[in-house]
């Protein structure tokens, strides 16, 4: 949220507390002159907000008697996608400034929503993991707010979920985090049908019930970095373990997170290392060439040798007549 908008909003706030405010002590609490404080009066008129200029030795501005802002009347749809858009965006890069109004925004519409609805909002809050600053679209929001306070409260969920296939099964799921991933909501956790932690899309869950009966979350479980790596494609035959001499920003720029994990290397500042899995490695160094940036391949063994074929025929490509 801007700075000016804030503002506009920091001033039907002062002035909803009753009372006629002088020009100047508005200015002095908005921290702006006087005439832009009269603009940001005409911004409230043009919104409909009846504000009166009061005239003489005590005037200044004021609410017309009687008036107040109407209830905010959102659904429980409106409401988490509302509080999800803030959220998403407080997990993107923002300066200070826009931090704290996007926070002061959120605080703003959950005082008004129901205690019962908030309450489950703050579930999600407390079991959700961002891997990037995207937003992503809601599942069915019942389903969502359910598998989030069964993470919370660690309680088994019973769901049909259905498969890349088309193919529905009911099974137990142990949640251990809710994960925002690239646009998309995704569930970890252990998974009764195959006796492993598995990471599962909440679009795909058509029914999810909590059941009876508690479990305990593996120590050092790192939700989102499960997710991440399940992602990439987990399953795939090979797996790429790359250093690369550039910033997390300038790679991820090159190789979006959706196909890799990349972090930091301790004790070798100004590299990082990208993991990825891969079914076929043909495809592969022709991605580690349009980085533009130097690397040194961990493993596999065999991809160092793809590297070398695909530089020699480059070579030869550039020396033909």
């Amino acid at each position: 949220m801007a700075k000016p908008l804030a503002r506009v909003l920091t001033l039907l706030d002062i002035l909803q507390a009753g009372g006629t405010r002088t020009l100047r002590e508005l200015a002095e609490r908005l921290g702006v002159d006087e005439r832009t404080v009269r603009r940001y009066v005409d911004h409230l008129l043009d919104l409909g907000v009846p504000v009166e200029s009061v005239r003489g030795r005590y005037g200044g501005y004021r609410l017309v008697p009687g008036y107040r802002m109407p209830p905010l009347m959102l659904t429980d749809d409106e409401a988490l996608a509302v509080i999800l858009g803030l959220t998403g965006v407080q997990h993107a890069a923002l300066e200070p400034d826009a931090v704290a109004a996007v926070e002061s925004a959120a605080a703003k519409v959950r005082r008004v929503l129901p205690r019962a609805l908030t309450a489950r909002l703050d579930a999600l809050a407390a079991a959700t993991s961002y891997t990037d600053g995207r937003s992503p679209v809601t599942p069915e929001t019942g389903i969502l707010l359910s598998v989030a306070g069964a993470a919370v409260e660690r309680r088994p969920l019973a769901i049909t979920y259905t498969d890349r296939n088309g193919r529905a099964t009911d099974r137990v799921l142990h949640p251990y985090g809710v994960v925002a991933h690239h646009g998309r909501w995704y569930v970890t956790g252990l998974d009764s049908r195959s006796g492993e932690v598995r990471s599962l899309r909440l679009d795909r869950v058509a029914s999810a019930s909590v059941q009876n009966g508690q479990f305990q979350v593996p120590a050092a479980f790192d939700p989102a970095a499960v997710v991440a790596e399940a992602v990439s494609g987990a399953s795939y035959s090979h797996a790429v373990s790359v250093r690369v001499h550039g910033s997390d920003h300038a790679v991820r720029m090159r190789m979006p997170g959706s196909i890799a994990v990349i972090e930091p290397l301790d004790g070798e500042p100004g590299w990082v290392r990208v993991r990825w899995r891969a079914e076929r490695l043909d495809w592969v160094p022709l991605v580690l060439a349009g980085l533009g940036l130097p690397f040194a391949i961990e493993e596999p063994d065999e991809l160092r040798e793809r590297v070398r074929a695909l530089a020699g025929q480059l070579t030869s490509w550039a020396d033909a007549q």
